[in-house]
Order: C-alpha cells, then structure tokens, then sequence
C-alpha cells in the first residue's frame, strides 16, 4: 500500500503560515477547501491512503484557541470529510484500473504534537498511562465514528503512549488503528526503547493492523524495519520525512534532505520488509508518485512472472 505524504508542506506552498500551536489543523478553520485539494494532489500521484489533517487537532488545542467542544468535534469530522471527498471526486473521475479504491485514516497525532513543543521527537511527557488514555480518549471517540476506514496513531515517541492507545482502543471495538512511532537511531525510538520490543508487545493486539515509523529521518529505516519485522507478523509501515531535523523553537526545518533519493530509498524500505510506504514533513506529490510509479511498475512484473510460471507449469 502507498500512503500520501506531508499535507503541512503543500499548505505552506499555498501561502499557508503554519507557524502556530495548531499547525495544520488551523488549515481546517481557515481555508479547508485546501485540504481538500491537496487530498487530490495525493491521490493523482498514485496514493492509496490519505492521512487526515488531524494530527494537531484535539479538544485541548481547539480550547485553547477558544473553540468549543461542538465546534471542535466538527472540525474532527471534517477533516475526514474533506479527504473522503477528494477520494470519491478522483475515483468518479478516473478510476483507475491498477490500483484499489483508496482508504481514508484518521490523523491521531501523539500527546506531544498537542504540547507544540517538540516532545513527539522526545518523549518523556511525564504523564501515566490512565492521563494519556484521557487525553485521546474525546478526539479517538470521535473520529473512530467519522467515516474514515482506519485510525493513524502516529509521530508516537515513547512505548508507554502506544500501550495507553491500544488500551484504549477497546472501548471501541468497531475501528482499527496502526501505531508509527518517532525514531532516535537505527534502533530505537525517541525515548529509547528499541523498536523491536514496541513491535513485540503490539503483535498480540488485534485492533492494531499494523507498526513501524513515520517522521524520522529515512537513513534509520532499513535497519529498523528488520528489527520490527523481526518480532511481528504485521505488516510494516514506514512513513519517513525528508531527512530534514526539525526545530521546535523557531518551528523551522533545517539541514539537507533525501530529495535525490528519496524513491530509491522506498525501494529498500519494501527490500527490508516494509509493506505500507508514504511519507512524513518535507515530502511531495512528486515522491509519492516515484514510489508509486515503481510500485505498479514492480508488480506488473512480478504478475507477468507468475503468469507465466502457471502456464509453464
């Protein structure tokens, strides 16, 4: 499967100023029919999976803009109206013959993209697990019942908040969720346990379909994708950024990323073992659309091998 890549980024190119505490979710107040076009942009280069714009939008942030609880919740659920839309104006457009319809998964961004300070790349909130289950409890009740196909529990730092998500996911036993976690090296996560353990532990979860890393940088994932694969029968998912570090003070990009490259990195993520490939902050259409241009590409092939092989035999 091909995810989408970074909404924030394309936001940014439109003239959008992301430079507040409730980074693209503020797209959702302002000027959503944005959302809605870049939801296209995605689906045109060949991705089979839109990511909500979400991620920064919970019942705390949209209080603190002086939001209330209703209006909040409906932003929620536009947000996955808005790529709904996108997907079926697409389909009805032009179906493709190649490719399945694609789904719709529901942004669940960490406790740390609420601080708005960095913390989804450290950890270490200083939270239990009953305060994090409280605090995505409200926005998980309502996305769970938006019409989106899945739940993305994403840019999680720390085993602790993936354990309160997973617990907390069977109170709604109608919905599934992959967990993505922040990665600090080729072998651990922001806070420092290894991938290999978090991928253990979540293997016994039914309600969590899938596990791996999104928003880190695309030099670790090689090596991670073995070592999760290692300790799970789920599928991978890897959704990268761009290789670029992100500064939560000044809320910048900085550095070089793995523009050149970045599509033949994909190819070694799905080499290692990884299954669903998109990407994270600082990615484009036009990388999604090199993954996918080798994806179909790769399995026209393989299809024609066994094809053959079946008539030989």
């Amino acid at each position: 499967m091909i995810l989408d890549g970074a909404l924030a980024t394309e936001f940014e190119k439109l003239g959008c100023d992301l430079n507040d505490p409730l980074w693209s979710a503020k797209v959702l107040l302002e000027q959503p029919q944005l959302i809605q076009q870049v939801h296209r942009q995605y689906f045109e280069a060949g991705a089979d999976c839109a990511i909500t714009a979400s991620y920064q939008a919970s019942f705390d942030g949209f209080a603190r803009r002086g939001l209330s609880t209703e209006r909040a919740a409906e932003l929620m659920r536009l947000s996955v109206q808005l790529a709904a839309a996108a997907r079926d104006d697409f389909w009805t457009e032009s179906a493709p013959r190649n490719r399945p319809k694609p789904i719709i998964a529901a942004s669940i961004g960490s406790y740390g993209a609420f601080l708005a300070d960095g913390s989804e790349y450290r950890g270490n909130y200083g939270l239990t697990e009953t305060q994090l289950k409280d605090f995505h409890r409200p926005r998980i009740a309502v996305l769970a019942d938006s019409g989106a196909d899945i739940l993305a529990c994403e840019t999680i730092p720390c085993l602790l908040e993936a354990q309160a998500l997973t617990h907390l996911l069977t109170e709604f036993p109608q919905i599934t969720a992959w967990i993505s976690f922040t990665a600090k090296d080729e072998n651990h996560i922001s806070q420092g346990e290894t991938l290999a353990d978090c991928a253990d532990w979540l293997d016994a979860a039914p309600q969590i379909v899938a596990v791996g890393i999104n928003c880190s940088p695309p030099k670790y994932l090689a090596q991670l994708i073995k070592s999760a694969a290692s300790k799970t029968t789920k599928p991978i998912i890897v959704y990268p950024n761009s290789g670029e570090s992100y500064c939560a003070e000044h809320k910048k990009w900085q550095g070089s990323g793995e523009y050149q490259t970045y599509h033949q990195l994909s190819q070694q993520w799905y080499q290692s073992g990884a299954k669903i490939i998109g990407g994270c902050c600082r990615t484009t259409p036009a990388d999604i659309r090199q993954i996918a241009d080798w994806a179909r590409n790769t399995n026209r092939v393989n299809s024609k091998f066994k094809n053959k092989s079946e008539i030989q035999s």
